[in-house]
């Protein structure tokens, strides 16, 4: 699996199977799917998953969090193709 350390950039992505996790200071998203089947290919992708959400849980254990982060800051601009 790539190196990937939850939290600590605005730039990587990592994909397992159909997922794709994207890291960012203040949240990792992860989006897609995934069929852990039974066999080989389905073992290695859930070991990388279980790897990944060990690595965010730790990291998150090791934090003073607050109770909730507010929503991300957004900005309305104006539409390039009006």
């Amino acid at each position: 699996m790539k190196s990937f350390k939850p939290y600590a950039n605005e730039a990587d992505v990592l994909q397992i199977g159909g997922l794709q996790v994207e890291n960012r200071v203040d949240r990792v998203t992860i989006s897609g799917d995934i069929d852990l089947t039974a066999d080989q290919q389905g073992l290695a992708n859930a070991r990388a998953l279980h790897l990944l959400l060990a690595d965010i849980v730790a990291h998150l254990e090791s934090k003073q969090l607050p109770a909730q982060l507010p929503p991300p800051k957004s900005k309305k601009v104006d539409n390039p193709f009006a």
